[in-house]
């Protein structure tokens, strides 16, 4: 990943690590929803929703248009799926990792330690 990547990670994973944002999302997948009503649904002021909103239309996990006074957000999809994708890369890259170490783990063995025998001493 370049650094455009990795800025754009950043920020779904910032976007994501909040349990009021995933579910905005969730919602906002399933359909257009005004930041009104989304606000409706959380005990919590009109104003901390709305920030909730900017931290994932800044992330570019959904989109905002106006519609007379009323804000409307939607989820974009393609996002998510960019999202998901970078997820299975990395899980790919893990489970590959993870079944060359498994593989190590049921080798036998190539170079079997064998300790030095001492000298034989004579007796005189």
């Amino acid at each position: 990943m370049d650094g455009a990547d990795e800025d754009r990670a950043d920020a779904w994973f910032h976007a994501l690590s909040d349990r009021t944002r995933r579910d905005i999302l969730r919602r906002v997948l399933a359909g257009e929803h005004s930041v009104s009503t989304l606000a409706a649904s959380y005990d919590m002021s009109f104003a901390a929703v709305q920030k909730h909103v900017a931290v994932l239309e800044k992330a570019g996990l959904l989109t905002k248009r106006r519609q007379g006074r009323e804000a409307l957000a939607s989820g974009d999809v393609a996002a998510v799926r960019s999202l998901g994708g970078m997820l299975a890369e990395l899980e790919s890259l893990w489970r590959g990792r993870i079944s060359r170490i498994d593989e190590l783990i049921a080798t036998p063995e190539t170079h079997t330690q064998q300790t030095p025998t001492p000298p034989h001493t004579q007796k005189d």
